[in-house]
């Protein structure tokens, strides 16, 4: 009998758990966040039974955070019970640097990120950005069902970012929360990032002097970076393009590593192919470093040296003209992005279209629903019929389904279901009726209420819809989004790379037409564009240039940003609680949340 079977708190957890791996209905009361995780570990393909240790990934060369924290971790070792207790040291994917000690199904530990084990408190502390424990049945794999465990983010001191997790994994803890293990972590985690902004500052300092001594005086393109920290002045940002900065700090880093006279950097993907550098070996010296095609600037880089090793470089930018290079068109972005809302949508509309049955895409206009659809229908010759086109499409007359499809053995693809006739919309019911495991997709956008036929015909498909975010929930794909519908230039034309604060510009910007307007206003910007180098932010339209305007919240929204922020406090801070006892998604709360973000509200706290 295992522990989480004599523990009566965790009985009905087990029972659950067991429940959900042989396909049978939850009982109620389960957290919503534990199945979530159990669907995710699921999705991803994890074994429960898994017996032996996970594939392992590749562990970083070069790991700063190992350094900085080997010897604290190495003080707080002998304080375990080593038979009984694991202290587990992870990077930013997850990826296990460092353990001692030993845990029931510690012998897995090679990855803990959820794709590879499931649900853990690792890949909790690190979504959550705070310490997360997961005890017994609410791991997904069968090894760690006798295991409670405690995990701490470590945050990075110069930029805030989560750097890593520390783990105190242990037998079974069925009494109340905290974990036994959780001061042992917090102080753990304490000791390393103590260790982490001793060392900052030393080469920040140094860094920083040699950076203002370099631009002092002049208005010249400067940049300072070592691999973490980037120093950028004003002139620089209007110069370097995003594959600049990352091929000098591809620079950084080798020259850091260096111990010959030459290195080789890898450039960005598309810039061309890496290349060879000569290293001077006096301090101080300057050297040329060719950038990629297209950068539409020189650098002339001096290492910034102490202590005897190189910690990072300084690069003097210098503008130059440069030869269009031609490049294929863009693919359209229909897959494009690796934000979790998108990737999320993207799974479920996978998982969705590889089994029988018709499928609903939502979402706000112009957020690549039929683009989605039409690259997940790749190679099936469907039939696409657009009911803004033509409003009767005259559904009634299609023959009954023959094989799994509706029109013949092709799948439909209906385009923007809300404009249909209520006559066809009656008869896509008929038909969905008769087939329930009819090939279509349907693409629709929410707006007005629905009639009752056509609410009936999104009850039926809601078990099978994804929506699609908006562009603005997820900025962060807006970068990987521009090389794909930004069209092969012309002759005589500059490729189209993008300054930084550009790309601010982008991402701050509400994108009220989403990926549609985003793919518009690149076209634009290619076919008028005349000059070299980077899209600087002047060049933007002014409502993207200018930014989204700031306003004061009306009283109705006072009231029901009011509303929100007690939910959240009521359910500590869980979101998806929150939204269900306001009766809202989840995604309608997080949008609320970010558009009252910033505007005035002096009545109460920011969300």
């Amino acid at each position: 009998m295992t522990t989480a079977e004599q523990s009566p708190a965790l009985a009905p957890l087990r029972q659950a758990r067991e429940r959900f791996l042989t396909g049978r209905p939850l009982p109620d009361g389960v957290p919503d966040d534990v199945v979530a995780a159990w669907r995710r570990a699921r999705f991803f393909g994890v074994r429960p039974d898994l017996d032996g240790p996970v594939r392992e990934s590749a562990q970083p060369a070069d790991s700063p955070l190992l350094e900085a924290a080997r010897p604290a971790l190495t003080r707080i070792a002998p304080a375990l019970d080593a038979g009984r207790t694991a202290l587990v040291l992870t990077d930013e994917r997850l990826r296990v640097l460092w353990s001692t000690g030993s845990a029931p199904g510690d012998d897995t530990c090679a990855d803990l990120s959820e794709r590879e084990v499931g649900h853990n408190s690792a890949a909790l502390a690190l979504r959550t950005r705070r310490r997360a424990e997961v005890h017994g049945p609410e791991h997904f794999l069968d090894v760690w069902q006798d295991v409670s465990a405690v995990s701490v983010p470590l945050f990075s001191p110069e930029t805030g970012q989560v750097l890593g997790t520390l783990t105190v994994a242990r037998a079974l803890w069925a009494g109340c929360r905290p974990h036994p293990g959780a001061a042992l972590a917090e102080a753990a985690a304490a000791a390393v990032e103590a260790e982490l902004r001793a060392r900052a500052r030393t080469a920040e300092r140094a860094l920083l002097d040699a950076y203002e001594r370099a631009a002092r005086g002049r208005e010249r393109a400067v940049v300072a970076l070592d691999g973490r920290n980037r120093l950028i002045s004003e002139a620089a940002a209007g110069l370097a393009s995003p594959q600049v900065l990352e091929a000098l700090e591809r620079v950084a880093r080798a020259r850091g590593r260096d111990t010959g006279e030459s290195y080789s950097v890898s450039l960005p993907e598309g810039a061309g192919e890496s290349y060879d550098a000569a290293v001077p070996e006096g301090a101080g010296e300057s050297y040329d470093v060719p950038l990629p095609e297209g950068a539409g600037c020189t650098a002339e880089i001096t290492p910034v040296r102490h202590e005897g090793r190189v910690l990072g470089l300084v690069a003097v930018l210098a503008a130059r003209r440069v030869e269009p290079e031609p490049s294929t068109p863009g693919a359209g972005g229909a897959l494009v992005g690796g934000s979790v809302a998108w990737r999320h949508a993207v799974g479920r509309a996978t998982e969705l279209f590889r089994t029988p049955g018709p499928v609903l895409v939502t979402g706000e206009r112009g957020t690549g629903k039929t683009a989605l659809a039409l690259e997940l229908l790749d190679g099936t010759d469907p039939l696409v019929v657009d009911a803004a086109e033509s409003p009767e499409l005259g559904l009634k007359e299609v023959p009954p389904a023959r094989n799994r499809g509706i029109a013949g053995d092709r799948p439909l693809l209906l385009r923007h279901a809300e404009r249909l006739s209520q006559q066809d919309v009656a008869a896509l019911n008929s038909l969905l009726e008769a087939r329930p495991d009819a090939r279509l997709v349907a693409t629709h956008t929410p707006g007005t209420s629905p009639g009752p036929c056509l609410q009936r015909l999104l009850d039926t498909l809601a078990a099978r819809s994804v929506t699609l975010p908006a562009l603005r929930e997820r900025p962060e794909d807006i970068r990987e989004l521009l090389p794909a519908l930004t069209p092969g230039p012309v002759s005589g034309s500059p490729p189209l790379t993008w300054t930084l604060d550009a790309l601010r510009a982008l991402e701050q910007h509400p994108w009220p037409g989403n990926v549609t307007e985003l793919a518009h206003l690149v076209r634009a910007l290619a076919a008028r564009r005349r000059v070299f180098g980077p899209v600087r932010r002047g060049e933007l339209p002014d409502p993207v240039r200018e930014g989204p305007a700031g306003r004061t919240l009306s009283p109705m929204e006072l009231a029901e940003r009011s509303a929100i922020l007690e939910a959240l406090r009521r359910h500590g801070g869980n979101k998806a609680r929150a939204a269900g006892a306001l009766g809202i998604g989840r995604a309608t709360l997080y949008r609320k949340l970010r558009e009252y973000q910033g505007r005035d509200a002096p009545n109460g706290p920011r969300p």
